[in-house]
């Protein structure tokens, strides 16, 4: 591909993955000064990385007969759906549905949360009716092999490993034990595979656009570990809008840099197991594990376990320590080791 076409590519990425997550974060800012429910905007983000490689794809001068277009157009429309959704939500935000005890449910989230379900569905689907060719093509074939498994359950015991230590280290051992003899875990935790295939289009909407079109794009240009850490802060930054205006109200400072941590760290991990699997759908369920663990470990399953965190400086070194040890080693492990292909 020539150097134009790479830039107008790269253009197109960026215009779409920052540029429209810019754009609706000034939407999270207004939403948040009038006190409504942003819960769409996090999901629909997700979708914008992934949207952004395929638009640049099908926009290409020259036409690929191997694209998988049909995967790319319906995902594509998928996020244009969940975007237009959550502008919606901030418009006319209190169109919902009261249930018991006078709890309100926002029809728009229920709407979004039925379009993700649904667009993982019919993609699995469309992708199944796509030739192997086409997948193999452009990323979106699972590469079978011992390694895939080995990332995936590596990162699971170190996820366990990192909660098991901030609990101790943190005097909560009861809520440990608590989570271990607790049948709910055990449930929760046995259908996370279930419900992968049912929410994968978001998770795939952030890897396709991470690690699957940026990651090599920067370790060409910055080496394979300086790339993968550069790719971690513009990563990490992608994140401003729901730090800011989402996941805390009181603690926007430590939330940015926790976010730096965690995205650097942990995406040095999903690096490792990209490169060693040449895999993108390992990535996408780490990623998935990586969040929907999040309610099982806090022993809290309601919709806003992530929302209004607060964050204090002490918990903030811990994760920072934590972090780097148990995730950010694997920047010295063998697949960084290899000699960037030009």
């Amino acid at each position: 591909m020539k150097s134009t076409e790479k830039s107008r590519e790269l253009l197109i990425y960026i215009a779409v993955a920052y540029g429209v997550t810019c754009l609706m974060g000034i939407l999270m800012w207004y939403g948040s000064s009038k006190n409504i429910d942003l819960s769409l905007f996090p999901n629909a983000q997700m979708f914008y990385p992934a949207a952004g490689v395929m638009l640049a794809v099908l926009c290409a001068p020259k036409k690929d007969p191997l694209i998988p277009r049909g995967f790319y157009v319906f995902f594509i429309c998928v996020t244009v759906m969940l975007a237009v959704l959550a502008v919606i939500s901030i418009f006319y935000p209190y169109a919902g549905i009261s249930v018991v005890n006078g709890y309100f449910i926002p029809i728009w989230l229920v709407a979004s949360q039925l379009l993700i379900i649904g667009s993982s569905i019919v993609g699995w689907i469309i992708l199944l009716a796509t030739k192997k060719e086409k997948r193999r093509a452009y990323g979106l074939c699972w590469n079978s092999g011992a390694s895939s498994w080995f990332c995936i359950f590596l990162f699971l015991a170190l996820y366990l490993l990192r909660t098991v230590i901030a609990l101790l280290s943190s005097g909560q051992g009861s809520l440990l034990v608590e989570l271990v003899t607790n049948p709910v875990t055990w449930i929760q935790t046995a259908v996370l595979p279930v419900n992968f295939f049912f929410l994968y289009t978001a998770f795939l909407g952030e890897e396709y656009g991470w690690r699957y079109y940026l990651q090599p794009l920067m370790q060409k240009r910055f080496g394979m570990r300086g790339g993968v850490l550069l790719l971690g802060v513009v990563w990490g930054l992608w994140h401003l809008p729901v730090d800011l205006f989402y996941y805390t109200q009181d603690s926007q400072l430590l939330m940015v840099l926790s976010q730096q941590v965690t995205c650097i760290t942990l995406g040095i991990f999903f690096a490792y197991a990209y490169m060693k699997t040449n895999n993108i759908w390992v990535p996408v369920v780490l990623h998935f594990m990586n969040n929907n663990l999040v309610p099982i470990i806090s022993n809290n399953y309601t919709s806003s376990v992530l929302e209004n965190q607060t964050i204090t400086w002490g918990e903030f070194l811990v994760g920072l320590v934590m972090n780097g040890l148990i995730f950010g080693v694997f920047l010295f492990a063998k697949p960084f080791r290899k000699v960037v292909e030009e």
